[in-house]
């Protein structure tokens, strides 16, 4: 509870100096309060119009809200001047009721310490002096005459409090200022560092097509070389049917179709990273994507004798994802798996539901992944086969991180290896 009316008071004492019209409001709302107050309690002992001099310093006060709301230019001299006439009205107050034994000298305190806060500490100080002399001089205007004992008190009494309020708010300007100064500097500096980042990501870019360019240069020579040989071996059989069958012909035919396929696999792949599209979420069946995905791998499973273990949970709900691009990222994530069982074994596929998402687990029991070799997992252009590209993990995290999850692996030693994909059930609400 302290904590938030000491919030509070700050927020009061920020609107105070930030907006004058604020200002004006509160010392309006002071003063007028102050006015009431005091004049109910000595109502009985002179002859004053209350409600109607409340009234019409209302009016007065609403006066110089309107101007500086109309001038906002105008305000330190609208207040400079709006001070001196709640002097007058005050030593006026006191010369009416009594002088010395006026209570509306009470009025000085509010006045003094709300004007100090927005002028300063010595500000302050010159109203206290200001009004004891007032003060003064109604008492000696209305004997009895006491000296300049209770003046000299009055300015005590209201300078000290005033002094405070405004050494308070010129500690609290200055503090502000420099977290001002701070945070222009943070945000120049945060500026300068995003500039810099875009830089470096441009840079990065670059770097990645001409490593990119390099790699398809490097890996489309073999097979280019190939169907070159293979051509020309071709070519003679033509011009020369007596140097060779049609059945050697046709292994040649189809040792350029093998070098042409694998063309065609590493330029979609290359393609693929160089080109990745922007995914279209749609809410879509998890199970039902995985289940078509296994049928569709399952003829080259069983050409290499790889058992499937396919396991879908039940309660995993449909999801907002791109069916194709999370459909090719576990794609990838299987063909890894069956690349490392080529003398058999067992992918295992599953599905199941967590708290807030959704995991795919692909596993195989092939030889595992290295330490070293998992330190460079998803590194673009890594790879550890002889035909590989290097960018088939790299795309698939991509596709997961396009959907707000990530993907893990594990490989204990001498059991294989597991990558699991992690989505969150509703985007944006899991990292």
């Amino acid at each position: 509870m302290a904590t938030s009316a000491r919030r509070s008071t700050n927020i009061v004492f920020r609107l105070l100096e930030r907006d004058e019209r604020v200002f004006a409001l509160l010392l309006a709302v002071v003063l007028v309060g102050a006015l009431i107050l005091v004049g109910v309690s000595i109502r009985q002992r002179y002859e004053i119009e209350l409600g109607e001099l409340a009234f019409w310093f209302a009016a007065y006060k609403a006066g110089v809200l309107l101007l500086i709301t109309v001038f906002p230019w105008m305000a330190r001299g609208v207040f400079l001047g709006a001070l001196l006439v709640d002097l007058l009205f005050i030593f006026w107050l006191l010369y009416r009721t009594g002088g010395i034994d006026s209570l509306y000298y009470l009025l000085f305190f509010p006045l003094a310490a709300i004007n100090a806060y927005y002028f300063g500490r010595w500000a302050g100080v010159g109203i206290a002096l200001v009004a004891g002399g007032l003060y003064a001089w109604a008492s000696y205007l209305v004997p009895p005459w006491l000296g300049w004992k209770p003046a000299i008190v009055v300015m005590g009494v209201v300078g000290l409090p005033a002094y405070a309020v405004g050494q308070a708010a010129e500690r609290e300007r200055r503090a502000r200022s420099e977290a001002e100064r701070l945070n222009a500097e943070l945000t120049g500096t945060l500026t300068r560092l995003q500039t810099a980042q875009e830089k470096l990501v441009e840079a990065e870019r670059m770097a990645t097509v001409g490593r990119l360019s390099l790699k398809v240069a490097h890996e489309v020579r073999n097979p280019i070389a190939a169907i070159e040989l293979n051509a020309e071996l071709l070519g003679d059989i033509v011009r020369d049917p007596a140097a060779g069958d049609r059945g050697e012909a046709a292994s040649l035919v189809s040792a350029i179709r093998e070098q042409v396929t694998a063309l065609d696999a590493l330029t979609e792949e290359y393609l693929a990273f160089a080109r990745f599209p922007k995914p279209q979420f749609e809410e879509d069946s998890v199970n039902d994507m995985i289940a078509g995905l296994v049928e569709f791998v399952r003829p080259w499973t069983e050409r290499q004798g790889i058992e499937v273990a396919l396991t879908t949970d039940s309660t995993v709900p449909p999801i907002e994802m791109d069916r194709t691009l999370l459909r090719q990222a576990v794609l990838n994530l299987v063909k890894n798996a069956l690349e490392v069982m080529s003398q058999g074994g067992t992918l295992a596929v599953r599905t199941r539901r967590g708290p807030d998402h959704v995991e795919i687990d692909v596993s195989d029991t092939g030889p595992g992944i290295t330490r070293e070799v998992g330190r460079r997992l998803f590194e673009q252009f890594f790879t550890t086969k002889p035909q590989g590209t290097g960018l088939g993990l790299a795309i698939s995290r991509q596709i997961v991180e396009e959907h707000d999850g990530r993907i893990d692996w594990t490989s204990p030693p001498g059991a294989g290896a597991t990558f699991t994909i992690t989505l969150p059930i509703k985007r944006g609400s899991h990292g």
